[in-house]
């Protein structure tokens, strides 16, 4: 077998031209195209190496989409979920991904600080997680929404930002759930306003404009007995979604002797994969209990 295989690459090697011969050893560049200059227009886009690269996600007009297919207000769990099972999606194709962080209609990607796909060129780090986001969007829609149909494409648009330590990134992560606390309590209030007062939406604005944090807690409390840190966590908080070893039962047929039939049993294997958990992140609880997400070597 193998003299023939020797036989077939000498004889290809022999037919080939000396011009061709030549190029190969001396690593000469063949011929291009005319048009080939066009490729100096592309501008460099490569990422700033030791920084983690974040890629936020956020729904193009989803104000618009939410009403057309009639998402529940304040939080429809549906449409969180969703939005959980595209980014699990998004990092187990993408495994530099460290840790992602999403609320309401938004999901952050945080790469690894070394990583290296794809030459840290921003716009492929950036589309790629932008199509696998809203391509599994459509494919999953009706496993989380059974009575309605998806009326039409859901956008989202992507930017790419870089933070040079994990300081920075423990903060850019905090102000996105800070940001989910504080959209989250508004909303709560104003949709109580509106389907349980009977306000039009422009009087629930008017009537909370100005008002603090503790403002719209004893509203909520006083006019709605609700205690606004009994909400969903998912809700208040978020998703976290980190690494973590799983253990999943499957069910495997075990061969037996030729005499008796194969037996199904249940196995049980671990496998790593991404999990959400809903807790607070801005305080050092959570990275002193997940320490490997921002070490270097992991």
């Amino acid at each position: 077998m193998w003299a023939a295989c020797t036989v077939k690459v000498h004889d290809c090697w022999a037919s080939t031209s000396v011009t061709l011969k030549r190029c190969l050893k001396l690593g000469v560049t063949m011929a291009k195209s005319k048009f080939e200059y066009v490729r100096e227009f592309e501008t460099d886009d490569t990422c700033l190496p030791h920084c983690w690269v974040v890629v936020r996600l956020d729904g193009r007009n989803f104000h618009r989409f939410s009403e057309k297919h009639n998402f529940a207000k304040p939080n429809d769990s549906r449409a969180l979920h969703l939005m959980t099972k595209c980014a699990q999606t998004v990092m187990e194709e993408l495994e530099d991904i460290v840790i992602a962080y999403g609320q309401s209609d938004e999901y952050s990607f945080v790469f690894k600080r070394k990583s290296n796909w794809f030459k840290r060129r921003a716009s492929k780090f950036m589309t790629h997680v932008a199509s696998q986001f809203a391509s599994s969007f459509v494919f999953y829609w009706p496993d989380y929404f059974q009575d309605q149909p998806l009326l039409y494409p859901p956008g989202f648009d992507g930017r790419v930002v870089l933070y040079p330590n994990n300081q920075t990134l423990k903060d850019y992560l905090s102000w996105r759930q800070a940001d989910c606390h504080i959209n989250n309590l508004y909303n709560t209030v104003f949709w109580a306003l509106v389907q349980q007062s009977g306000l039009t939406p422009v009087q629930a604005q008017e009537r909370l404009q100005g008002t603090l944090a503790a403002d719209k807690n004893e509203i909520l409390f006083s006019e709605f007995n609700i205690n606004y840190n009994n909400e969903p966590p998912v809700c208040r908080k978020g998703t976290v979604l980190i690494w973590q070893k799983v253990g999943e039962v499957m069910t495997k047929e075990v061969k037996l002797p030729v005499e008796m039939e194969g037996k199904k049993v249940a196995v049980t294997r671990t496998r790593t994969k991404p999990v959400p958990l809903h807790c607070d992140i801005i305080g050092d609880a959570f990275w002193k209990e997940h320490p490997k997400i921002l070490d270097e070597d992991s």
